[in-house]
């Protein structure tokens, strides 16, 4: 039975509590046929479906939150709005859908639940490294089920140990998998004890199936986004096939413009650069977090009395009608930013045109969303909102936290090291051998010796 439109009935019941999946419950139904595709939704249709689940996910944050994910019936109505399909090529039973609604589906969601909008895009964004640049011997096993869920570590931890045959024994533990409990596949990076072709060893992609690892029990005693499911994940001696591993490359450093993806799917979504995408997908959570936020200083400001007098609502204030005008300003240019970003983004890949300065400028976007835009947005609402407002549990008071541990992410040493290197793009000056770049090498692939 499903509710109007669609949804699963139970996704409503938000009085309803889940029983956290532990780690053997956390394997999903994976290796199945993708079924049939009667009908790709429409653009419309998918931004609907998110706006629709809003309001339960808003008030089911304390659940997500005490689960550390979303529970599974939000990830079966996920699930059912196609969400996760988005981005899968329509070879593999995808949707292939439009990368500028893909971002404003996400940014729907995270304003009602930052945690879930994370978990969600987190889980999903890579998709599109698989599709662009790993052979499609390995993207016809790796999408055999017409699902992906992976999340993407870019930090290179544990151990890959060289086999016989030319793939590889991984072991080790993982960390902030975010989008980990109903992952399909795991993707990270790891130092190899050596390169097939006896180079110095560098670090290494590679992509692992559900069944290889564990998913463990070790998340939420974070700030904020504790529903985010961003547990670690543990290899022991697990061995991937020589097409799941991209040997000397990271997802950053592989170069749009020999993306494969283009030319065994048709779609230039498949070769675009990884970098720029995985930063305006964290300004686009960002957006839709500070977007909820605004929502909820909207709500205060018709409901909430001022503190002396005359003691009418803060809606009738000037002082709060200007802090809430500013506010949704700034998030209003941080929603056109975000949909300019994801069609020059897509313009790039079409055109083939994607240089090092391109991926460069577009990162710097992403930085002025985050720090200029959206930052000071929520500053504001959460310094005029009073503290009876952010008591624990209420909406201002996660809103905070959720935005200030996206705040504190890793991305922000992405973003001043992008701003350091568009300077040299610009003016020629060079990288030193000691210098690290977070955006792609032009001209190199990792695909070459598996694109047959």
């Amino acid at each position: 039975m499903t509710a109007a439109g669609g949804w699963p009935g139970n996704i409503y019941n938000v009085g309803e509590r889940h029983e956290r999946p532990r780690e053997t419950d956390m394997t999903d139904k994976i290796g199945q046929p993708p079924a049939a595709q009667a009908h790709i939704p429409t653009d419309a249709e998918l931004v609907r479906r998110a706006r629709d689940i809003g309001p339960t996910l808003l008030a089911r944050q304390a659940e997500t939150e005490a689960l550390t994910h979303y529970p599974e019936d939000v990830h079966e109505a996920f699930r059912a709005a196609g969400f996760y399909k988005m981005l899968m090529p329509k070879k593999y039973g995808g949707y292939e859908c439009d990368a500028q609604t893909y971002f404003q589906v996400v940014r729907e969601i995270a304003r009602n639940c930052p945690s879930s909008g994370w978990m969600l895009s987190q889980s999903i964004n890579h998709t599109l490294t698989v599709a662009s640049f790993f052979s499609e011997a390995a993207q016809d096993e790796i999408f055999a089920s017409g699902e992906f869920r992976a999340p993407l570590t870019a930090k290179p931890e544990g151990t890959a140990e060289l086999q016989p045959d030319g793939g590889w024994k991984i072991s080790g533990t993982f960390h902030y998998n975010s989008g980990a409990p109903y992952s399909t596949h795991m993707m990270s990076h790891a130092i190899p004890d050596r390169m097939p072709d006896g180079s110095k060893p560098t670090p290494m992609l590679f992509v692992a199936p559900r069944d290889s690892y564990t998913v463990l029990d070790d998340w939420g005693d974070v700030l904020g986004l504790k529903g985010s499911g961003s547990n670690s994940i543990r290899f022991d001696d697990a061995y991937i096939p020589p097409h799941y591993a991209l040997p000397g490359h990271t997802f950053l450093s592989l170069d749009p413009k020999v993306a494969i993806g283009r030319r065994i799917h048709g779609n230039a979504m498949y070769a675009g650069s990884t970098l720029s995408f995985y930063l305006l997908g964290g300004a686009n959570v960002s957006t839709g977090t500070a977007r909820g936020a605004v929502d909820g200083y909207e709500e205060l400001l018709l409901t909430k009395q001022l503190p002396n007098p005359p003691f009418s609502r803060r809606s009738e204030d000037v002082d709060y009608q200007r802090w809430f005008g500013t506010a949704s300003g700034q998030i209003s240019t941080a929603e056109a930013a975000c949909d300019a970003y994801a069609r020059q983004w897509m313009d790039l890949s079409e055109r083939v045109a994607w240089r090092r300065e391109e991926d460069l400028r577009l990162s710097g976007i992403a930085r002025e969303i985050v720090n200029s835009l959206c930052w000071p947005a929520v500053q504001t609402v959460i310094r005029t909102c009073g503290s009876s407002t952010i008591r624990n549990g209420q909406r201002m008071e996660r809103v905070w936290r959720d935005f200030t541990q996206l705040y504190s992410h890793g991305w922000q040493l992405l973003f001043d090291v992008a701003a350091r290197d568009l300077a040299r793009e610009r003016t020629g000056a060079a990288l030193t051998d000691a210098d690290w770049s977070p955006t792609f090498v032009e001209g190199t692939s990792g695909v070459a010796q598996h694109a047959a």
